[in-house]
């Protein structure tokens, strides 16, 4: 008989409802004063203070927390990009009876403010006219201080800013390891990840009289403690993962008795002094009530090796289904973080996304334009998660490992509703996805295994022998929206893993003849093994294996489709050769590249622990072991951003260089076989004709054939093939 899977003990929408209850939906969450006169309030119990504007639509955090506490019966007010510089717009809905909810938005506001290179952005896409500078650095711990300031009440941080800092993390734009967001802000509980469940288990909690100190236990949540909760049995981290040593799976349906710890002293018996010695009961799972110690503060701040070891215990602590609770000491106290939150099930989802959304934004902004908005009005989120476990991004980190899916019938509502609602509406829905587009309803085919295991990704270096590959779910799905009533066009503009499409050619079918709108995105990231590797991303074999399929189906429906990818420069693991590499493949494959994305270092990624430390979190870590090259510099950056460019004659001269150095000047000339053109230092030249080499450059030529050079890995093959 086949377990059942992992699961949260209570529904989310099973808790009695508030005595707010009585009023009905609101319109729009208030915003002002006015707005809660005219629904008949007098004071808010929750108040959320948001660093984008407000849009009530399922694809903004705020409208999401702000329906489902609703529904709750709560009444919740909105205070959206509020004047940081003193507490007035704080204090402008009144005291909430709860707590105060405070999250940067959509986006962490760093990565909002900042490029790469960390120039300051004039835009904000999550801004009513796209203006910048309208929320601060660090938005949580600024708002959270305000909001203290304000009134003495209870502040619950979460979003994806306070969720990517809930531990010691490496902070790019300082260059330096900072203390988990608790102490800077000073909230009361973080929440982590997805923040329905948690949130409404705090938010019950407040309205049943209960105290910050009487809800450390939550599942999702992180704490501040002087010590670790009573009962709980310590393990310290350098026992599970002797900085290079993991220990194997345990069976979980194996109950555990005293004999079996006592064969395990070796996990034990070096725990630190501080860690409280409680035996762990009988018949108890190895990880229930059990909490991994890990390096303090001080340490991971000092030892780059110990903040690679401590990324790495993280990340395989974040299983809903098994992981340990976490324990880092700074200073005098210990940042508490309990286990993830259980996912949510197809019913609860159906739920969350079938409140009642205006899906507009606020009238407050009148005509402005909000271009995060304008790009996901049209679009509908048919999942959550992914376990691609990509270690340049932080949907794994956030969101999880385990797909949460909606129902045909909720999304197809959806789409119902856009067609009926939405303003301007022209037939055509511009996206079925979510953070991967072809994910839903995939999940781990033995519920057992999906408990236990322990995995960074379940698609590298190889895809699971347990991961359900099969696409038909998503492709009844397609079928069905596209006969709804008034929608002419259902276009798939999430990224396609496309490892896993070509596991079922028919989902590639479907998707060709029916869902590109001409161009369909792609994510190869790169072609070499080197960065790719540390990517955890698949090899360009897979590439072309989807491409073949693509281009067969599209001919086949007599359409003219090219695959859009992209690409990622300077990630850690990648040398001036590999960025050469790509650029010749891209040259030779007559792909020119207008935008390009330089690796950005964000809190708690994988790849991030590589940049900071110079270690591989994704294989043993110890003073030994491997160590990861990061292109740094201003210079190397840009040398690697030019290469992706390799046709904008702005980056030539450094490419000119830079292919001297390393010995491959016969990459310089004006042939189609050449990477960049000769330049006016060429002696006896004058201004250099290109029009050889930018023949050989043809952005999506019909003819994109992939000929051996392309395929060829070597620059030292490149370079003969040139002589």
């Amino acid at each position: 008989m086949q377990a059942e899977r992992m699961r949260a003990d209570k529904d989310l929408f099973s808790y009695q409802k508030y005595w707010a209850e009585c009023f009905e939906p609101a319109p729009f969450l208030p915003m002002s004063r006015k707005e809660m006169d005219k629904l008949g309030w007098d004071s808010c119990d929750i108040i959320i203070v948001t660093g984008d504007a407000y849009v009530d639509h399922p694809s903004f955090g705020m409208a999401v927390i702000g329906r489902m506490l609703e529904a709750q019966g709560f009444r919740v007010g909105i205070i959206s990009q509020p004047d940081w510089t003193n507490k007035n717009d704080f204090m402008k809905l009144g005291k909430p009876n709860l707590f105060f909810g405070v999250t940067a938005g959509n986006m962490d506001s760093m990565i909002n403010r900042y490029t790469s290179d960390r120039k300051l952005r004039h835009d904000d896409a999550y801004t009513a006219g796209d203006i910048g500078g309208k929320r601060p650095d660090r938005a949580v711990t600024v708002y959270t201080q305000r909001c203290k300031e304000a009134f003495k009440v209870p502040v619950v941080i979460g979003g994806i800013e306070a969720s990517l800092r809930r531990i010691a993390h490496y902070d790019y734009w300082s260059d330096k390891v900072r203390r988990s967001v608790l102490f800077d802000s000073k909230a009361d509980l973080l929440i982590y990840g997805n923040a329905e469940r948690p949130l409404a288990e705090i938010a019950h909690g407040f309205a049943a009289g209960k105290t910050v100190a009487e809800m450390q236990d939550i599942r999702g949540t992180a704490v501040l403690r002087k010590e670790a909760l009573p009962g709980w049995y310590g393990v310290d981290s350098t026992q599970l993962d002797k900085l290079g040593k993991i220990d194997p799976i345990p069976n979980p349906y194996e109950m555990i008795d005293e004999a079996s710890c006592d064969s395990k002293k070796e996990e034990v018996e070096e725990v630190k002094a501080e860690v409280v010695q409680i035996q762990p009961a009988k018949n108890r799972r190895p990880w229930e009530m059990t909490y991994v110690n890990l390096p303090p503060y001080d340490v991971v701040r000092a030892e780059k090796v110990h903040y690679a070891h401590t990324s790495r215990i993280l990340h395989q602590e974040t299983n809903p289904g098994c992981a340990r609770a976490l324990a880092q000491r700074h200073g005098d106290r210990i940042v508490w973080v309990n286990p993830p939150a259980f996912p949510l099930e197809t019913s609860e989802m159906d739920a969350v996304f079938g409140l009642p959304y205006a899906r507009i934004p606020h009238p407050v902004y009148g005509n402005q334009k909000i271009p995060a908005y304008d790009m996901i009005k049209t679009s509908v989120n048919i999942m959550r998660g992914c376990f691609g476990g990509c270690t340049f991004c932080s949907i794994t980190e956030h969101e999880g490992r385990i797909i949460q899916s909606r129902s045909e019938d909720s999304i197809i509502r959806e789409i119902e509703e856009i067609r009926d609602k939405v303003p301007g509406f022209t037939g055509v829905i511009s996206d079925l996805g979510g953070p991967t587009a072809n994910m839903y309803k995939l999940r781990c085919k033995h519920p057992k295994a999906e408990q236990t295991c322990r995995r960074m990704s379940c698609v590298w270096p190889d895809i699971c022998g347990h991961m359900d590959t099969d696409h038909t779910p998503t492709i009844n799905l397609y079928r069905r929206a596209r006969k709804i009533k008034g929608i002419k066009k259902i276009l798939i503009a999430s990224g396609v893993r496309y490892d896993l499409a070509v596991k079922d050619p028919m989902y590639v079918k479907e998707l060709a003849e029916h869902h590109v709108g001409g161009y369909l995105k792609i994510a190869p990231e790169h072609t070499e093994e080197g960065p790719l590797n540390k990517m955890m991303k698949p090899g360009m074999g897979t590439y072309y294996k989807f491409k073949e399929l693509f281009d067969k189906y599209s001919r086949e429906a007599g359409k003219e489709q090219y695959l859009i990818p992209y690409f990622i420069s300077s990630h850690p693991g990648t040398t001036d050769e590999d960025m050469v590499n790509l650029a010749i493949w891209l040259k030779t494959n007559k792909f020119k590249l207008d935008q390009v994305q330089n690796f950005y270092p964000s809190p708690m990624a994988s790849a991030t622990t590589m940049y900071h430390s110079g270690a591989n979190p994704l294989h043993k870590v110890n003073h030994k072991s491997e160590k990861v090259f990061s292109p740094k510099g201003d210079k190397q950056r840009r040398l690697h951003k030019a290469l992706l460019r390799y046709h904008d004659p702005k980056g030539w001269p450094q490419i000119r260089d830079a292919l001297k150095q390393m010995g491959l000047s016969k990459l310089i000339g004006n042939g189609a076989n050449h990477l960049v053109p000769f330049g006016d230092d060429k002696k006896g030249s004058k201004r250099a004709n290109t029009k050889g080499f930018q023949k050989g450059a043809t952005r999506f030529s019909k003819d994109q054939t992939f000929n051996k050079a392309a395929k060829t890995s070597s620059t030292k093959t490149y370079a003969k093939k040139r002589k």
